[in-house]
């Protein structure tokens, strides 16, 4: 997902719109670094615990339950983030009326 530069206008405003741009940057960085943490942790647990009871050359069944696991992940997780995000915009609402 790109996000559109903006260029302020009056050059007094150029810091903020830096410091903007570094904590997208940085945000989307440490969110790689972190998913594909995740991603050898689901890897290592169905190769520790679900690999050995599967038959020998298994490997298209390993890799569809990885594909179901962190699919089943990253709906839970967005799911969860989004009604987080509603609460709080309804109670910043709330507060300002």
């Amino acid at each position: 997902m790109a996000t559109k530069i903006e260029v302020p206008q009056n050059p007094k405003d150029l810091p903020l719109a830096l410091v903007k741009q570094m904590l997208s940057l940085a945000t989307s960085g440490f969110g790689l670094v972190a998913a594909l943490a995740w991603n050898e942790l689901v890897k290592e647990t169905i190769n520790t615990f679900i690999k050995p009871y599967l038959p020998e050359g298994s490997k298209v069944i390993s890799l569809a339950l990885y594909a179901i696991i962190v699919t089943a992940l990253a709906v839970i997780i967005t799911l969860q983030l989004t009604k987080l995000q509603q609460t709080l915009e309804k109670n910043l609402e709330d507060r300002k009326q």
